[in-house]
């Protein structure tokens, strides 16, 4: 972790160096400017849903997921990350 901030409503934010996919990484950001979000944001909306056993998205949401996976060439049957 790196440097931490603290946003107007009392939120420690931390600077992480995440390792992702990069055709992953390009799907997220085209998500992120979809809902004129940051990446940070969308990732924190999206693992906030996830550990309340809540999808992130709608029916309209996931077919957009699944177009910019396809224009981006990420494919849900990918195998698992390996270790560095």
């Amino acid at each position: 972790m790196r440097a931490t901030t603290t946003s107007a409503n009392g939120v420690k934010r931390v600077q992480t160096g995440v390792r992702m996919e990069r055709r992953l990484v390009k799907v997220l950001k085209a998500l992120a400017e979809l809902h004129d979000l940051s990446l940070g944001e969308l990732l924190e909306s999206i693992v906030q849903h996830a550990f309340a056993g809540d999808h992130s998205f709608n029916a309209a949401g996931l077919v957009k997921v699944r177009e910019l996976m396809g224009i981006y060439g990420v494919h849900s049957d990918a195998p698992a990350p390996e270790g560095d």
